[in-house]
C-alpha cells in the first residue's frame, strides 16, 4: 500500500512538472514563464528551460529581468554543451553589460565555451585558434582576476594541439616516403612553434629524412645532401646528448661516413670515365674537323678546275673566227 501511495505521488510530481512546462509554452503570462524556466534552471532540466527562455526574450526586454533571462540562458545552453552559442551569449552579456557584477563571469566562460568547443586535433582547428585568442583577451582585460590563474594552462593546452596537428602533418610526409616535403614541413613547424615540446622527435624526423635524401640523391646533389645530413647528426648529439635520438644520430652518422667514402669512390670513377669520354669525343670532334676540311680542300680544287675549264672554253671561244659565207647553187 506504502509503495503504492508512493507511485501515486511521483506520477502526480511528474503530471504537475509536465503540466507547468505545457502551460508555461502556452501562457503569455512572463512572470509565470519566469518562474517555469527559473524552476527548470535549478532542476537542471536545460532544454525546457532553454524553451522558455527562448520565449522570455521580447518579453522581458527593457526590464530588470533582461540580463538574468540572457545569463542563464548562457548557462544553460554551455551545460546542454552547445559551447559555440554559449560563448556568443556570454560574450555579448559582458559587452552590454559591462557594469554588471558578472561582467566578468560571463567574460571568463565566454572564453572557456571556445576553450571546450575546440575540436580533436585531426579535424580544423579554426575554433582552437579562436580561443586562444578569446582566454588571451580574458588575461588582458582581468589581469589580477583570481580566474586568470588557469588561463596560462588552457592556453598551452590549445598551443599543442595545433602543434600536434602540424607534427603530424608533417610525419605523414616522411611516411609517404615524401623526405624532401617531411623535412620542410618538419622544419616550418619549429618555425611556427619555436617553444613546441615536440622539438626532439622532430629533430628525429629531420635527421633521418635528410639521411634517406642523402643515401637515395642523384649524383648531382648527393655530396651536399650527405654534409647536411651529416650536419644535422652532429647537432642531434651536441641537442640531446645522452637520448634514444643522439643514439639514432650516432648510428646514422656512421652510415653517412660510410656512404661518403663510397661515392668519393664512385666520384673518382665517374670522373675517370668522363674524362675519358671527353678526351674520345675531343679526338672524334678533330678527326671530323680534318676529314671536313679535307673534303672541302677537294671540293675547292674540283671548283676551280671547273672554273679554269669554262675559262678555257669561254677564250676558244672568243678566238674562234665566225664560217666563211656561203652560196646555194641556183637551179
Amino acid at each position: 500500500m506504502k509503495k503504492y501511495i508512493l507511485g501515486l505521488f511521483a506520477v502526480a510530481v511528474v503530471s504537475s512538472c509536465v503540466s507547468q512546462q505545457e502551460r508555461a509554452m502556452k501562457s503569455a503570462d512572463k512572470n509565470f514563464i519566469l518562474k517555469a524556466a527559473n524552476d527548470n534552471f535549478t532542476k537542471k532540466k536545460w532544454k525546457n528551460a532553454l524553451a522558455l527562455y527562448d520565449r522570455l526574450t521580447n518579453l522581458v526586454a527593457g526590464t530588470d529581468d533582461f540580463p538574468n533571462v540572457g545569463f542563464n540562458t548562457a548557462y544553460a545552453n554551455y551545460y546542454d554543451k552547445s559551447y559555440k552559442l554559449a560563448g556568443h551569449q556570454f560574450k555579448n552579456f559582458a559587452v552590454n553589460f559591462p557594469k554588471d557584477p558578472r561582467a566578468e563571469e560571463a567574460a571568463y566562460m565566454s572564453a572557456l565555451c571556445y576553450y571546450e568547443g575546440s575540436m580533436d586535433y585531426n579535424l580544423d582547428q579554426s575554433t582552437t585558434e579562436t580561443a586562444i585568442n578569446e582566454l588571451q583577451d580574458f588575461l588582458t582585460n582581468y589581469p589580477n582576476s583570481e580566474r586568470s590563474k588557469n588561463i596560462g594552462q588552457l592556453v598551452d593546452e590549445l598551443s599543442y594541439k595545433l602543434e600536434f596537428k602540424a607534427y603530424e602533418n608533417a610525419r605523414q610526409y616522411f611516411k609517404m616516403a615524401e623526405y624532401k616535403a617531411a623535412n620542410v614541413a618538419m622544419e616550418n613547424v619549429l618555425e611556427d612553434f619555436p617553444s613546441t615540446k615536440l622539438r626532439p622527435k622532430i629533430y628525429d624526423y629531420i635527421m633521418k629524412s635528410r639521411y634517406e635524401l642523402a643515401v637515395k640523391s642523384i649524383y648531382d646533389l648527393k655530396d651536399e645532401r650527405i654534409e647536411s645530413a651529416l650536419a644535422y647528426t652532429k647537432m642531434v648529439e651536441k641537442e640531446l646528448p645522452n637520448t634514444e635520438y643522439a643514439k639514432t644520430a650516432a648510428d646514422l652518422k656512421g652510415k653517412l661516413e660510410k656512404e661518403k667514402q663510397d661515392f668519393v669512390v664512385v666520384k673518382k670513377q665517374t670522373e675517370a670515365r668522363i674524362a675519358a669520354l671527353t678526351a674520345k669525343q675531343k679526338k672524334e670532334a678533330e678527326r671530323l674537323a680534318e676529314k671536313n676540311k679535307t673534303e672541302q680542300q677537294i671540293n675547292d680544287q674540283i671548283s676551280n678546275e671547273k672554273k679554269a675549264m669554262q675559262i678555257q672554253r669561254d677564250s676558244a671561244a672568243l678566238n674562234t673566227p665566225p664560217p666563211a659565207a656561203t652560196f646555194k647553187i641556183q637551179r
